[in-house]
């Protein structure tokens, strides 16, 4: 981490595209792409969208399709994928799907990687996800992948138009502490996943630090989390906006239905029992969900415990208004002299 000043630290937007049982998946692409400049205007540094496949719940199924379209809405942020899920991929598309959007928007591309399916088993045989792959596949498909982004080898017979010409900011994707030591070893910078596994986060990024070696493309490590998020003016407010993506949680958890979400008001009209609240309770705690003022000190503790340089917010929120409310929340809390981060060099755009 870098440790030349102090400032304030980068917020960025993790969007799944979440769809609710009272809209549609049309509707939800497009409100994603009207929600992008208008968190491009509070100052976000970073918008990411997810790869999941056979969820009626999320519409994130083309990320470097939503991604041309969101670097066309905006002018100022960094847009990229959250990530694209490579064993579902030939890594030869994804160096020409990248490439040509770093050709049509130079600077302004991230490429995260992942290694899960992001999907069930037999969506996953549908999208051609061999089921043999070894523990090695990965590693040697981010290998291919990145040759691409090189000038070509004549004796491969293969160049990826036109990812030779421009390269996008290659990120690991992860919520293991092996993941993070093998992104360190590979000299990329990782984005931990806070929202699934927040116990490991700290350890995580630690194993990334410890094990990182410079590469071509990054001299230190570089890490942000990925969080939960959900602020409103009060805490008890916060958890009701929160409520249809808590809901739609438990029932994903307890009868494995990945419908879309419950609307706001099926979310209020649900009673809870104890091991529900308890479930939630527990998912909540370590998450930024609450009051600005609440925000603010998880934020700063998250900080300091992890040492991140960057958290991305995950809001799945009911109503566009109600959403862009939570980015603008966090936009302040974040801005509180409490909420600092080390400053480097690496160009990023800091709030």
């Amino acid at each position: 981490m870098a440790t030349t000043g102090s400032t304030r630290i980068p917020l960025s937007v993790l969007d799944v595209v979440p769809v609710f049982e009272d809209g549609s998946a049309t509707a939800a692409l497009r409100d994603t792409v009207a929600l992008a400049p208008r968190v491009e205007a509070l100052g976000y540094h970073r918008y990411w969208v997810a790869e999941h496949h056979n969820t009626p719940s999320l519409a994130t199924s083309a990320p470097p399709i939503l991604i041309g379209r969101l670097a066309a809405a905006t002018t100022t942020l960094r847009v990229g994928s959250g990530g694209v899920l490579l064993p579902n991929h030939a890594p030869l598309v994804v160096a020409e799907q990248f490439g040509t959007l770093e050709a049509l928007h130079p600077g302004r591309i991230d490429l995260g990687l992942g290694r899960a399916p992001g999907t069930d088993p037999l969506t996953a045989r549908a999208l051609r996800r061999s089921p043999d792959r070894g523990e090695d596949d990965f590693p040697r498909q981010i290998a291919e992948l990145g040759g691409y982004f090189a000038p070509g080898d004549p004796s491969s017979g293969i160049t990826a138009v036109p990812a030779a010409d421009g390269r996008p900011d290659v990120w690991m994707l992860g919520s293991s502490p092996a993941s993070a030591a093998a992104a360190g070893s590979m000299g990329l910078p990782y984005a931990f996943a806070h929202q699934i596994n927040p116990q490991a986060t700290a350890f995580a990024l630690e194993r990334y630090r410890e094990s990182f070696r410079p590469s071509a493309h990054l001299d230190r490590p570089r890490t942000l989390v990925s969080v939960l998020t959900t602020v409103a003016d009060t805490d008890e407010e916060a958890r009701t906006v929160a409520s249809p993506y808590l809901l739609g949680k438990i029932r994903m958890r307890t009868v494995r239905r990945f419908e879309a979400f419950p609307s706001a008001r099926t979310a209020a009209a649900h009673r809870y029992d104890a091991a529900e609240r308890a479930f939630l309770d527990d998912l909540v705690e370590p998450q930024l969900v609450g009051s600005p003022d609440t925000v603010r000190e998880k934020l700063a503790g998250l900080l300091a415990h992890t040492g991140a340089d960057e958290v991305m917010a995950l809001t799945v929120v009911h109503g566009q208004e109600e959403r862009l409310r939570s980015f603008e929340l966090l936009a302040r809390a974040a801005s509180g002299s409490q909420v600092l981060a080390a400053s480097g060099d690496d160009g990023s755009v800091r709030l």
